[in-house]
């Protein structure tokens, strides 16, 4: 049987999903959850082969955070993001979280289930648009070899609270706003700086801001 968990805060659209899926032969249930932070939670203590996630939520990218925690959590539940958002921004961002597959709401079911069992086997099949903007993007960053690993190598492999790090750093935040604004010691936020200069090897935050808008990815975080 196919694990799927659901994650949406329509409680109609989540019903409809979660009757979906009941009535395959070759799919369960394997919980649900109404907003990100609770889909963390569940993830942590439930399995499921694959979590069908929304993004907005109770915050616009309430989901593209929660897929960032669960795959941190390492318990190989993929996600598949099924959203109303298709804006390149978001495809992107949502797809860097390590997600496997992205479907826009308001195709038929059959085609749902098909990028569930497709994923199950392993075989993911993404829809055109969805493969057009990530290569788009793949394109872009390859225009110089320093582009390419620095997404490959760095960007792709960052944790989420090295994410939320690099947002704070990109909003021009100093170690004790970081500090105060996360809830945690000053010496904390410099050990986490310290790890993000050797990931990507810089002496100093200014230069890996200033990497990250000269490759125009600051949307990614």
């Amino acid at each position: 049987m196919i694990r799927v968990a659901v994650v949406e805060d329509f409680d109609l659209l989540r019903e409809d999903l979660r009757e979906l899926i009941a009535g395959q032969e070759d799919m369960e249930v394997a919980w649900e959850a109404g907003n990100g932070q609770d889909a963390v939670e569940r993830a942590a203590k439930q399995d499921a082969d694959i979590v069908l996630m929304d993004i907005e939520m109770e915050t616009v990218n309430a989901g593209i955070l929660a897929a960032e925690r669960i795959r941190d959590q390492g318990r190989g539940q993929q996600v598949v993001f099924l959203t109303a958002h298709e804006t390149d921004q978001t495809i992107i961002a949502a797809m860097g979280t390590g997600a496997v597959d992205y479907v826009v709401k308001g195709c038929r079911d059959e085609d749902i289930l098909a990028h569930i069992r497709n994923v199950y086997e392993g075989k993911p099949v993404m829809e055109s648009r969805i493969q057009e903007t990530i290569m788009r993007e793949y394109t872009r960053l390859q225009r110089s070899e320093r582009s390419l690993l620095f997404f490959i190598n760095n960007v792709s492999q960052l944790t989420a609270a090295e994410r939320e790090l690099l947002r704070l750093l990109l909003d021009g935040k100093k170690v004790k706003e970081i500090a105060l604004a996360r809830c945690v010691e000053i010496n904390t936020v410099k050990t986490q700086i310290k790890g993000l200069l050797r990931k990507f090897g810089c002496g100093r935050t200014k230069e890996i801001v200033s990497m990250i808008r000269e490759l125009n990815i600051s949307h990614l975080f």
